[in-house]
């Protein structure tokens, strides 16, 4: 089964604390994971950012709920332990634990009440999980990141295919150049800047020393890119005395393009529309920020006593 949201997780880590002895967080992910039987793949699924393991962040925001209404007390560095408050609950038998009745207790309240203000919980974004109570806050915070980027990067990945060949020839440019490859940007835009065919192509040093060449192709088309297209580049690699190439589209490439290149000796990459989009806003290109938000956690370290 898939990893539970953190608030079915709040009965299940209440209870496995109900001995009254200290507890690690990764204890208690372990004890839950086997629990409810989940496989390595869920154990191994991680947050939209890639960050975090969802079965930690989930626990640890359970945890914390718990620790916010008194349930838990924090002891030390990731360890915690039940309370008086929490054994008395236990003993109530209850089906479930979730923030509905966590809001029985003040301090619990006070929290929800300043952690949500001034703001409240974000729309459901089409095309993502809409059951927002499910969700950790930090994982709304990710999912929302994630829809916006993903709507920039259409947004930008149209206004590429839209633009003039010229255009074209610069973004790609100064993408590679970005990238770290092509040397100075006068040397990549003296050696890739042949516009033809609604395209680019040309040679570029993969490094700034130039001890090896990288053969590029760009076409902004919007037909699919199929093997014979390919092949074709890999036949002008020998010519060009480069045995490594990029083939850049604003479309896609077919499935027979893509495994073609896995059986020849020369080193070929396939940048399709949308993962152009997506470099450009790893790197910058056609892009500007507009916030920038810091998520930060407590440093247990500072707090030590000697």
């Amino acid at each position: 089964m898939a990893v539970p949201d953190y608030q079915m997780l709040m009965l299940p880590l209440l209870k496995s604390t109900a001995d009254g002895q200290e507890h690690t967080l990764a204890q208690a992910a372990d004890e839950i994971a086997e629990q409810f039987e989940l496989t390595p793949e869920d154990r191994a699924e991680l947050l939209p950012s890639g960050g975090q393991f969802t079965l930690y962040n989930r626990v640890g925001w359970a945890r914390t709920y718990m620790a916010k209404a008194g349930l838990l007390e924090k002891i030390g560095r990731g360890r915690f332990r039940i309370t008086e408050r929490g054994l008395e609950l236990l003993k109530e038998n209850p089906v479930r634990i979730n923030v509905g009745l966590l809001n029985r207790y003040p301090e619990f309240v006070s929290f929800h009440k300043s952690s949500s203000s001034p703001g409240r919980a974000p729309e459901p974004v089409v095309g993502h999980n809409t059951n927002l109570a499910q969700q950790t806050p930090q994982e709304l915070l990710e999912e929302s990141y994630q829809a916006l980027r993903e709507q920039t990067a259409s947004d930008l990945l149209e206004r590429i295919q839209k633009a003039s060949p010229r255009f074209f020839e610069k973004l790609v440019i100064d993408l590679l150049v970005k990238m770290g490859y092509g040397g100075s940007r006068a040397d990549a835009g003296q050696a890739i800047g042949k516009p033809g065919d609604d395209g680019i192509d040309g040679i570029i040093k993969e490094d700034r020393l130039g001890l090896d060449l990288v053969y590029v192709q760009a076409k902004r088309w919007k037909d699919t890119i199929s093997r014979p297209a390919i092949q074709s580049f890999a036949g002008s690699l020998e010519g060009n005395r480069a045995r490594k190439g990029v083939f850049i589209t604003t479309s896609r490439f077919s499935s027979d393009a893509r495994e073609y290149v896995t059986r020849i000796e020369k080193k070929i990459i396939l940048i399709d529309g949308e993962q152009l989009a997506d470099l450009s806003l790893e790197f910058g290109i056609g892009v500007e920020p507009v916030s920038t938000y810091t998520i930060q956690r407590i440093d247990s370290d500072y707090f030590e006593e000697e």
